[in-house]
């Protein structure tokens, strides 16, 4: 598998380097409600989360190793859905509870398929909006394969996890969770219930992915969050 190299050559240093679309920009531009600054690439339109996630496929993964195994995508986001599809062809699967664009609609937390169904399981920033999100991690565990892995990803805030499900309009969602349709707010500890559920976490931020200077070029600032690699 080619790793993803990146020129941090001097002359480049204060250009921003996308690893999704490979693509070098001046800067990324504004993106978020309160705009982040350096947040979305202008070629591809991926934010901070999505290019740390690509630069843990491509360089920590097998799934470019030419051997593609079926991957459950939840939610898929546009740049990433062309890009898999192109390289697992009939083993690629979208779904989602609301979206028509993915190719099934899915409940996550009762989810119709056999266990150990799927070889990989890409799940980001979904559980935030789930109800029951413990049935859907179990739902998770239950249909991936024993030698296969997911990335189930939320975003954090704080240490502990926060939710009360009396709180269900959506002006008093936005006031509690910070958006209108979230249902909780996610701390350090949601890692403790994926191994709750039977996964077994590790833990990956920009800090072990990357040098310094390459987190500069991409822009991996605090808004990309963490990687949750979870296996059986």
């Amino acid at each position: 598998m080619e790793q993803i190299q990146i020129d941090d050559s001097d002359h480049k240093l204060n250009e921003r380097y996308c690893p999704v679309c490979t693509k070098s920009s001046p800067r990324f531009r504004p993106f978020g409600v309160i705009p982040r600054e350096d947040a979305q690439c202008i070629q591809c339109g991926a934010l901070e989360r999505h290019r740390l996630l690509w630069l843990f496929l491509h360089n920590n993964t097998d799934l470019f190793n030419g051997k593609p195994g079926k991957m459950l995508h939840v939610a898929p986001e546009p740049w990433f859905e062309k890009k898999f599809r192109e390289l697992l062809s009939d083993n690629y699967l979208t779904a989602d509870l609301f979206d028509p664009r993915a190719m099934i609609k899915m409940d996550i937390s009762n989810i119709q398929y056999p266990d150990n169904s799927f070889d990989i399981i890409y799940c980001s920033h979904v559980l935030e909006h789930v109800l029951d999100d413990r049935k859907a991690m179990r739902e998770f565990y239950r249909t991936l394969n024993t030698d296969g892995w997911a990335i189930l990803n939320v975003p954090i805030s704080g240490e502990k996890t926060f939710e009360d499900p009396s709180i269900v309009s959506p002006e008093e969602r936005l006031k509690a969770f910070g958006q209108e349709d979230h249902v909780r707010i996610y701390g350090t500890d949601y890692i403790d219930r994926l191994r709750e559920s039977g996964f077994t976490v590790k833990l990956f931020k920009a800090s072990d992915l990357a040098s310094e200077s390459d987190i500069v070029r991409m822009a991996l600032t605090q808004a990309s969050g963490e990687i949750y690699y979870c296996t059986k």
